[in-house]
């Protein structure tokens, strides 16, 4: 039982496929696992119940023996995030307010999984309302980081990393506005991948102002990511501003002899790192010189203030319009985190002028990076300015001496990428000498997702960090 969880998401489809592994095995194996396991670090939450999963299960396997194969994901153990909705399973968004919210449809990226076969077996963790980079909220609890229970797994998708270090799933879907596919992957060890804006469309309530988040995917390795973002991705009519179709399967052997790294480090000194995590990621660099590439460091050059001014009044902008109606509401407003009202309340004191002034800094970012592509073919960036923290904390207050002033501020160094819309792999940099995960962010240019995941697949075959595994 113990090795089927141990499969990647690929081997384990090819063995069902070949008809090697029946899918009763397979989602008996990972519900045992889920309930010696899951107890301690809280990942996977709304667990469907065992019989039902079991049945459906052998109808799975009753449709193989038919000759009925619905995809890749045939039979395979799925959790969805709880920021996505799922037909019949409860969607909280991590809110007191939504504890019992029981969707009757799939957001565009959950049919695209079903319809290729996965059983869908409850949801994994993640913040109120997917604010702030800890798993915490007062539906489900905490999430625990699994290479130290007492840590962070972070967030917002922590639940989703934290459930593929130990092995609870295969593969898991993840959503990203600020780093949240992005720092549980380094947290957790695993692979995140930030598609490019538009990529995987989405049911989202504003379909042409909501440009900062996205859904994507995260795995143990990069082709499992590859593989479930082919599901996720693709032109859907109800999104208007979804891409078209297009070949984004990795190239796996490329050679990238020659290509160009800029290393944006801590922008200059403008951002704190807790000691240990810059130097970690620095060191990863030598990967990508094994692999022929010539590394520099990126000179500052764009006012990092003004950046951070920028996200924050389109992050008010949305988070607030997105929520007026639950904090209008005195009840409902009494259970939001204060996170939130602050998010709310500063977005009301927001002008149109305010919010059209930061899309020109918005605009001129982009300009910005671009011209940095046009020196490098790759960006690269810590995922996390600090190691996983104390479990019990809420959020980091400061860094290396440094007081963080908002309760996101220790996550800053992520914004970029979100703000210029660009496809980012978040790949392990290694440990820590507290035995802890750091992460890098690879960034590529506008829409160039496969390119990004091709040089992340040449990365990973170049290390052995995705092999090492907590203990339990």
């Amino acid at each position: 039982m113990q090795d089927i969880t141990d499969l990647s998401a690929l081997a384990l489809s090819t063995a069902i496929a070949e008809r090697r592994l029946d899918c009763r095995s397979v989602m008996t194996a990972y519900l045992s696992r889920i309930k010696a396991i899951n107890p301690r670090i809280n990942a996977i939450v709304s667990l469907r119940s065992a019989e039902t999963l079991l049945a459906e299960a052998e109808a799975a396997d009753r449709a193989l023996a038919a000759g009925d194969y619905r995809g890749w994901l045939h039979g395979i153990p799925f959790a969805v995030k709880d920021l996505a909705e799922a037909k019949g399973i409860v969607c909280s968004f991590g809110s007191a307010n939504y504890a019992d919210f029981v969707p009757d449809y799939d957001d565009i990226q959950v049919e695209r999984i079903r319809a290729a076969g996965a059983i869908i077996i409850g949801k994994t963790n993640a913040p109120e309302m997917g604010l702030g980079s800890h798993s915490y909220n007062p539906v489900f609890g905490v999430t625990r980081n699994p290479y130290d229970t007492t840590k962070s797994a972070g967030g917002s998708s922590g639940g989703a990393g934290a459930a593929l270090a130990a092995h609870l799933l295969p593969v898991a879907d993840g959503s990203d506005m600020m780093g949240s596919l992005r720092n549980p992957a380094a947290f957790n060890n695993v692979v995140g991948f930030r598609p490019s804006f538009g990529r995987v469309p989405s049911l989202g309530t504003e379909l042409f102002l909501g440009q900062l988040a996205v859904n994507g995917p995260m795995g143990r390795t990069v082709a499992d990511v590859a593989a479930l973002l082919a599901t996720q991705a693709g032109y859907d009519a109800r999104d208007p501003l979804s891409l078209a179709d297009e070949d984004l399967s990795p190239d796996m052997q490329r050679d990238f002899s020659g290509a160009r790294i800029g290393w944006l480090g801590d922008f200059g000194g403008s951002l704190p790192f807790e000691p240990g995590v810059l130097e970690l990621c620095r060191s990863s660099l030598d990967v990508f010189r094994r692999l022929g590439c010539a590394v520099e460091d990126v000179a500052p050059g764009f006012d990092m203030a003004t950046l951070w001014q920028t996200w924050r009044t389109l992050r008010h902008f949305l988070v607030s319009n997105g929520q007026a109606a639950d904090y209008a509401d005195p009840a409902r407003r009494a259970r939001m985190k204060p996170e939130m009202i602050w998010e709310v309340e500063n977005g009301q004191r927001l002008s149109a002028g305010d919010v059209y002034a930061a899309s020109l800094g918005r605009s001129e970012w982009y300009r910005y990076v671009a011209g940095l592509f046009e020196r490098y073919d790759f960006l690269v960036l810590p995922s996390a300015q600090v190691f996983p923290f104390d479990a019990a904390l809420d959020w980091p207050k400061s860094i290396d001496g440094r007081s963080m002033d908002t309760y996101h501020r220790w996550m800053e160094v992520v914004i970029g990428p979100t703000l210029a819309g660009l496809p980012v792999a978040a790949m392990p940099a290694g440990f820590g000498a507290n035995g802890l995960p750091a992460g890098i962010q690879i960034i590529g240019r506008a829409r160039a997702d496969r390119d990004v995941l091709s040089m992340a697949a040449r990365y990973e075959k170049a290390t052995d960090w995705l092999g090492l595994h907590p203990q339990f």
